[in-house]
C-alpha cells in the first residue's frame, strides 16, 4: 500500500464498523422514511413557502443524507480488524506518543477515525489526515518530525513511541 493510500484508509475495529453499518441502515430506511412521511404531510398542508414543518423536514432529510453519503464513505475506505504491525513504525491504527519540541510532556493518542473515539473514551483520536496525522505517518521512535499546525505555526513533535491499538 503506497504512503496516499495509506492516508486514505480509516482504520476501525469490527465493532466500531458494526456501529456504523447499523447507523448506515437506520438512516437509510427508518430515518429516511419518517422524514418522507413528514415532507409529505407538510406539502398536503398547503403553501410551501410559509410551512415551517416541510422546511424543517427538508432540512433535516439534507443532513440525513449527508450523513449517509459519510458513513458510505467510510465504510469504502474502511480496514477492519487488521492491527498493524508492532514494529514501532506510525501508521493509522497506532496509539502514538509524541513530545512537542521545547516541551517535557508527552501527548498519547489514536492515530485513526475519530468514530473510534468511542472505543476508548479516555484517549484522543486524531485522523491520519490531519497536519500531524500525515506528518508523521511512517515515522519511528526517536524520529522529529516537521509539519504545520492549522494555525499555520511551524510545529516539531518527536515520536516517542507507536504501539497498535488494542481496543
Amino acid at each position: 500500500m503506497t504512503q496516499s493510500q495509506e492516508h486514505d484508509v480509516i482504520w476501525l475495529t469490527q465493532e466500531a464498523f458494526d456501529k456504523l453499518q447499523d447507523e448506515l441502515e437506520h438512516l437509510r430506511g427508518p430515518v429516511r422514511e419518517e422524514i418522507v412521511a413528514r415532507i409529505s404531510a407538510a406539502r398536503d398542508e398547503g403553501d410551501l413557502k410559509e410551512n415551517g414543518g416541510y422546511h424543517a423536514a427538508r432540512e433535516e432529510q439534507g443532513k440525513a443524507e449527508a450523513r449517509i453519503r459519510q458513513l458510505e464513505d467510510m465504510l469504502r475506505r474502511a480496514r477492519v480488524g487488521e492491527t498493524p504491525a508492532d514494529d514501532g513504525v506510525v501508521e493509522p491504527g497506532m496509539i502514538v506518543t509524541v513530545r512537542f519540541a521545547g516541551d517535557d510532556e508527552t501527548e498519547e493518542f489514536l492515530l485513526g477515525a475519530r468514530e473510534m473515539a468511542d472505543m476508548r473514551p479516555d484517549l484522543q483520536v486524531y485522523s491520519p489526515q490531519s497536519p500531524m496525522g500525515s506528518a508523521i505517518i511512517g515515522s519511528k521512535r526517536g524520529d522529529t518530525v516537521d509539519f504545520t499546525a492549522p494555525t499555520g505555526k511551524q510545529l516539531k513533535v518527536e515520536i516517542v513511541e507507536a504501539v497498535p491499538f488494542q481496543g
